[in-house]
């Protein structure tokens, strides 16, 4: 860059490694020249325990074994980030409902996966709670270890992209796709569209295409269902298992519980 406004500039790339880093990766950094230099990757001691096979209706329970047999989830996570030639610190946003024994068991297994890891306690203390974790991305950038690549070459098929993608960063032992999938992507690539990124759709909840594996999955495939275009915004979407793209609401947006009174008063935003 030729012109900075700070020393340094901090994005959110999106939820999670196999998602929203992935793509912030292999499609925004090629498109604007961008070579970051540490990536944050958020966890949850709930969210560990969930991987860990916890029931969601239960992590208010303690159980930091749980969180040892989820923090497996997490390592992909940093493997991903690792995988495109940058380093990573891990940020344990910090519940209130967490336990000194379920913290501890998280920052080992982030100390045994190499992984500098600081608790973040921004809810409760703002942002004195996130000094330790500003300090250990100093410390990562200080180091300067970054290496950055994108996962793929823009060269391959677009078929070949996806299988890179999906085994590189989900895991998975390969891709299946549909008939009609197989026809639009042989299109795609006749109207010389081949050359573009790929924008994969999956479930949120699993590094699979089926949102009840949770942990690290293993001896699984991944189907492609259906393939668009994103002419005008660069890329080839893929969409595997069930997802729907747009809008990223839940089932029950909280805008369906909010109102106002007449007299004024505002209900449902708490």
């Amino acid at each position: 860059m030729t012109e900075q406004l700070g020393e340094l500039a901090v994005t959110e790339a999106g939820f999670g490694t196999d998602l929203g880093a992935e793509k912030f990766f292999d499609i925004k950094c090629r498109a604007g020249g961008l070579e970051p230099a540490a990536a944050v990757v958020v966890a949850t001691v709930r969210a560990l325990k969930l991987h860990g096979g916890v029931p969601l209706a239960a992590l208010g329970a303690e159980d930091p074994e749980a969180v040892r047999r989820g923090a497996e989830n997490l390592a992909k996570h940093v493997e991903n980030v690792r995988r495109f030639g940058v380093p990573a610190v891990v940020a344990l946003n910090r519940f209130a409902s967490d336990t000194a024994a379920e913290l501890d068991a998280a920052l080992a297994a982030c100390r045994a996966m190499d992984a500098p890891c600081a608790i973040a306690d921004v809810h409760a203390r703002g942002g004195a709670g996130a000094l330790e974790l500003a300090d250990l991305v100093l410390d990562a950038l200080a180091r300067g270890g970054a290496r950055f690549a994108p996962l793929y070459g823009l060269e391959l098929s677009l078929a070949e992209k996806i299988e890179t993608i999906a085994r590189e960063i989900y895991g998975a032992d390969g891709v299946d796709y549909t008939p009609a999938a197989a026809r639009e992507l042989a299109r795609l690539e006749s109207l010389g569209l081949g050359n573009l990124p790929v924008c994969m759709a999956k479930t949120q909840y699993s590094l699979s295409d089926d949102p009840k594996r949770l942990g690290r999955p293993r001896g699984f495939r991944i189907t492609v269902r259906e393939v668009a275009p994103s002419a005008g915004a660069g890329f080839v979407v893929a969409r595997a298992g069930d997802i729907m793209t747009m809008p990223g609401l839940p089932r029950h947006p909280a805008a369906a519980g909010m109102r106002l009174e007449p007299d004024g008063s505002i209900v449902g935003l708490s």
